[in-house]
């Protein structure tokens, strides 16, 4: 699959880190510092733009060792980039650490992965087929 690409930051292109690699790096593309406070927000820019084809998504997904070491973390858990967004790619992380957290120019910050995805239509019913499962929901099969 070939994804165009726009690249405005002062890194080169997001690659696979190893052949088994899902994601690839994206990394902070900001002129100042960004000091990030324990239970704050912040929107970071990447200066990637995409052009993802029809029936695939980007998948925005947290680092795992920022999200040990540091708390640092997605706040919306996985972000989503549709087909049809032209924008720049633009990550929201949040400080679920004890301490401040520095985010400073070329850190990677999250990871872009892309997945099809299929439409569906709904077909409105009375009632659905039963399962084993039933209505079983959070907790039912045990801790």
């Amino acid at each position: 699959m070939k994804v165009k690409i726009i690249n405005e930051s002062s890194f080169s292109l997001p690659k696979y880190e190893t052949n088994g690699s899902a994601g690839l790096d994206l990394q902070a593309s900001i002129k100042e510092p960004i000091e990030l406070k324990p239970l704050d927000r912040v929107l970071v820019p990447t200066g990637i733009f995409l052009s993802i084809p029809k029936g695939y998504e980007g998948q925005i997904r947290g680092r795992s060792g920022l999200a040990l070491k540091h708390g640092i973390t997605l706040a919306n858990g996985i972000g989503t980039i549709d087909s049809d967004y032209r924008g720049e790619i633009k990550i929201i992380l949040i400080n679920l650490g004890k301490e401040n957290f520095i985010i400073n120019q070329g850190d990677r910050i999250a990871q872009l992965v892309f997945m099809k995805y299929e439409k569906v239509d709904f077909e409105e019913v009375d009632f659905l087929d039963d399962t084993h499962r039933g209505i079983g929901g959070f907790g039912h099969t045990g801790i």
